[in-house]
């Protein structure tokens, strides 16, 4: 089928309207923004991971130069602490556990190594971090517990001795009966354990916030990085106990986000407080070590996983338990990550017997919460890499094994035993499609070239599908201006994905104008009363269905309007490039003298609401080819290729960016990226000297198309492709790995992330027990 795309329309490659300011240095960042006669705040953090606390004297504190405020525990128990407000998943008794929420600071104890003990405003972040130096804090260190596969064993001390156990919650899905059954009759057991490793986030801008108390208008003003205000708004209000109106939040240019910049921190809280004690703006801005300390973390599961087969290599039953860190409180999401991403547990397969337990677990570590994909990326890596060791087990082609157990296009909708409703997809064709592209079939040749230079080779597979843009809506509202151009006011916030281009090319193309004459307006609640914000990939396909609303609501308000000025019918009257005028004559209306002739500002103003019923479900194929030095170590990815099913594409070159940036984060995890805690729980990959980011060298170009079957839940088809990058990718890159390891030295099996050390160690092992030294 041949698609026609309009110039600036849906489907069209219009550049990034964003770009041009960002690369000449003038975005305008939260720590830009200079308030006349800010402040600065610096936060005193805990160098225990766990025990008791008195802080002693401040009288040298106060004294030091350009200090003005200093805040403790006790200075800020009025307010609430940061709460998850009934996100505990409930447990076998259907009760919800208790939740053990994060204080805006620290009152007597602290729970991990950046914990807030002191709050400290200074003339200048140096002066502040001096005056923080003189405090005198008394810390009466304890055991701490750090690992996650060690947090429910007897022996580890525990995080809240009041709870009784590190267990924060247990959770199940499945049918246990059923399995057992499958497992009975099964053929064939497969069984796995792995670490899927913490992550920090580690976007570019790191976080800061701007707290004023503007008395005359009896509210506090926020400035900060947000991945939607409104949010913040509400979360931050309760904190203070006041209503929302009383909180104007304001978001600019923010640098990346991930999930960790949707949630509340309790820094905010603290640049308001101190803000309305001392009538001026109170700034705080994270540096790059604080940021690795306190800012949420993502992952952080241990995994056992089984799978039954039949003679045939059918799966029959899987069996999984999960132990999912939450760190030393119970933040945001947090809980839900596991809970919800389990429901992913069966991917591309028809698989009806599960039985999946997930333990939360309390670490004395960073909190953990969403992390791009949540919990989606954590599914696709299990069963994936299940998927492939029952291949190698069985002896069987890994794209046979696949084949033989996809849902078939005749089985949709296809409602998962994870309670998930699968809309029409083609999961063979794809991974058909990457296969071709990959040379899968050609493989052996590369790998012969790799051996004759002593490198061994690899290639890996993952067929994913993840669920987002999660059911609800994102209401758009339109405004025509006087110049004829057009601001669409939204409630999500753009972190770098290029909503100002994607959703001009939705409105402008109802409008029939240039991109250009579209202005989106978002990140200040002040222009609009609610908003859903940014994540789980559902700006565009929930806010672009509404925008695109909204646009034919402008244009026929616009219609009707021109038809009245030009003595017309409304069906005569034709929109084109900003002018309305009667087809097929030179009689027109421009839409500047529209606005400016309009009776009612309600005449001017689209609207729009998509309500989805069902989230959506983005699936594709990753192929990850690698070639590993067996000296070092050291792996090289040679090849990428991915065929995706996106629904419809909005913007090709948006959507390739957002697959381009998830599936480095994606390599980077099961390459390169790891947190490590000590035993005694301090962080000691805290700095960029520690921990090992991808760079541009770790990629080769990727190879990436698409093979969209449009949604049937979403309006315009869309699906999303926001976090689909890294949840294909992870597994892909390792299977790649382990591949090469087990061709070469009968390797099944090596943690992520997949280090030249830990692959070396592996190989030495190897060597060894083979007598290959």
């Amino acid at each position: 089928m041949t698609v026609i795309t309009r110039k600036f329309g849906v489907g069209a490659s219009v550049l990034r309207r964003e770009d041009d300011s960002f690369i000449r240095g003038r975005g305008r960042y939260t720590d830009d923004i200079v308030p006349e006669g800010v402040l600065h705040g610096y936060v005193l953090r805990s160098p225990v991971a766990k025990g008791r606390f008195t802080i002693g004297s401040l009288e040298a504190a106060h004294e030091a130069p350009g200090v003005h405020l200093i805040l403790t525990g006790e200075d800020v128990a009025h307010l609430k602490d940061l709460q998850v407000d009934g996100r505990m998943p409930k447990g076998p008794d259907g009760k919800r556990p208790p939740s053990r929420d994060i204080p805006i600071l620290c009152r007597d104890r602290v729970q991990y190594v950046g914990d807030a003990v002191a709050f400290i405003v200074a003339d200048s972040r140096l002066a502040a971090q001096d005056a923080a130096e003189l405090i005198e804090v008394d810390y009466e260190a304890e055991e701490p517990a750090v690992r996650t596969a060690t947090a429910l064993d007897p022996e580890t001390p525990l995080v809240w001795p009041e709870l009784g156990s590190n267990l924060a919650f247990l959770h199940h899905i499945g049918d246990k009966a059923r399995t057992d059954e499958a497992f009975a009759k099964a053929d064939h057991r497969v069984k796995i354990s792995f670490y899927n490793n913490r992550l920090v986030a580690n976007y570019m801008e790191p976080r800061a916030a701007i707290g004023e108390w503007r008395a005359d208008e009896d509210r506090f003003v926020l400035t900060v990085g947000s991945q939607g205000v409104h949010s913040f708004q509400s979360r931050l209000a309760d904190v203070f106990g006041i209503p929302k109106e009383k909180l104007r939040v304001i978001t600019p240019d923010v640098g990346g986000g991930f999930g960790t910049k949707g949630f509340v921190f309790r820094e905010y809280a603290l640049v308001l407080e101190a803000a309305k004690r001392l009538g001026r703006p109170v700034k705080w801005a994270s540096d790059r070590n604080e940021h690795f300390l306190t800012d949420s973390q993502g992952r952080d599961n241990w995994v056992t996983a089984e799978m039954a087969l039949d003679s045939t290599g059918r799966f029959l039953g899987l069996r999984v338990e999960l132990l999912s860190n939450l760190g030393a409180y119970v933040h945001e999401f947090g809980p839900f990550i596991a809970t919800g991403g389990v429901t992913m547990t069966t991917g591309v397969y028809d698989l009806q017997a599960i039985d999946v337990t997930v333990k939360g677990v309390y670490t004395n570590t960073c909190p953990v919460d969403a992390y791009r994909g949540a919990g989606r990326p954590e599914a696709a890596f299990l069963i994936e890499k299940l998927v492939e060791e029952c291949a190698r087990q069985l002896g069987m082609p890994r794209e046979e094994i696949r084949r033989r157990n996809f849902i078939k296009p005749e089985q949709f909708p296809y409602r998962t035993p994870g309670g998930r409703t699968y809309e029409l997809c083609e999961f063979d064709g794809h991974m058909t499609r990457a296969m071709e592209l990959a040379g899968w079939h050609t493989f052996e040749e590369r790998l012969e070239e790799s051996r004759k230079r002593g490198k061994l080779r690899g290639i890996g597979m993952s067929t994913y599908i993840e669920a987002c843009a999660f059911p609800g809506s994102e209401p758009a509202h339109l405004k025509l201006e006087q110049d004829g151009s057009v601001t669409l006011f939204i409630g999500t916030q753009s972190n770098g994905q290029g909503h100002a281009t994607a959703y001009a090319q939705i409105v402008a193309e109802k409008l029939n104008i240039d991109v250009s004459k579209v202005n989106v307006r978002q990140g200040d609640t002040d222009e609009l009363d609610s908003g859903g914000g940014t994540g789980g990939s559902r700006s565009i396909p929930l806010g672009g269905v509404s925008s695109a609303l909204a646009g034919e609501d402008l244009a026929k308000k616009i219609r009707n309007l021109a038809a009245d000025e030009l003595e017309a019918s409304a069906a005569d009257i034709e929109l084109v490039e900003g002018v309305a005028r009667i087809v097929g004559t030179d009689r027109s209306v421009s839409f500047a003298e529209i606005a400016r002739k309009a009776k009612s500002p309600e005449d001017i103003k689209g609207f729009g609401e998509f309500v989805q019923p069902e989230p959506t479900y983005p699936n594709g194929t990753h192929i990850c080819e690698v070639e590993i030095d067996p000296d070092t170590g050291a792996t090289k990815v040679v090849a990428y290729t991915i065929v995706d099913d996106f629904g419809v594409t909005v913007n090709p070159i948006l959507l390739e960016g957002q697959i381009h940036g998830g599936v480095v984060q994606g390599v980077g995890q099961a390459l390169l990226e790891d947190t490590v805690y000590s035993d005694d729980g301090q962080l000691v990959t805290a700095t960029f000297q520690d921990y090992s980011m991808p760079r541009a060298d770790l990629m080769p170009m990727i190879r990436f198309e698409t093979r969209n079957v449009p949604s049937t839940y979403n309006a315009l088809g869309m699906k999303g492709a926001g976090e689909a990058g890294t949840v294909g990718a992870t597994p892909a890159a390792l299977n790649a790995v382990v591949d090469a390891l087990s061709r070469a030295y009968g390797i099944s099996h090596v943690e992520m992330p997949a280090t030249p050390r830990r692959i070396w160690e592996a190989i030495q092992a190897a060597r060894k027990a083979a007598g290959r030294q």
